[in-house]
């Protein structure tokens, strides 16, 4: 038991804290006695999950994206950044942007980007057998958005 020095208001915070930090601890040991290897069973449900073919619309405010960096390099941060939140979001280190994306990041120039875009990610299984990546992630822009207020990130069934 760790004794902390403070005044007596913020002690049901510290052992709150140390319960939860205990019962998390207990659940690791008991998992890791029955399988084996808590890092690899950890690693199985998140590969399980990332294997799943999907598509997201997603908004992205590049306007932070490229705050304080220098007019003749906006845009190609801006498509860095699109490709840096694509890999991040779906777990794939191979992301494709489609051109009408790239058009419509450029469309006003180099300086000045689109403050948002709404983008659709698709995780889609990598065609070619000899790529070391199973899957890859197709960024498209979402045309004839008039207001971004509201919009959330939607799941797309992949029939559509």
């Amino acid at each position: 038991v760790v004794v902390l020095e403070c005044s007596g208001c913020c002690w049901s915070s510290v052992l709150f804290w140390m319960e939860g930090y205990l019962r998390r601890v207990r659940e690791a040991v008991v998992s890791t006695q029955s399988t084996g290897n808590l890092s690899r069973e950890m690693s199985e449900k998140k590969r399980s999950a990332m294997n799943q073919v999907v598509t997201r619309e997603y908004t992205l405010h590049l306007h932070k994206r490229i705050h304080g960096i220098g007019f003749k390099r906006r845009a190609p941060r801006a498509i860095k950044e699109i490709k840096k939140f694509a890999q991040k979001t779906m777990g794939t280190p191979d992301v494709r942007i489609d051109t009408r994306l790239n058009k419509h990041v450029w469309h006003k120039g180099v300086k000045h980007v689109p403050f948002r875009v709404r983008v659709r990610l698709a995780r889609k299984r990598n065609e070619d057998e000899d790529s070391v990546n199973k899957l890859y992630t197709l960024v498209t822009v979402v045309e004839g958005i008039e207001s971004f207020k509201g919009l959330q990130t939607q799941n797309i069934d992949v029939d559509e």
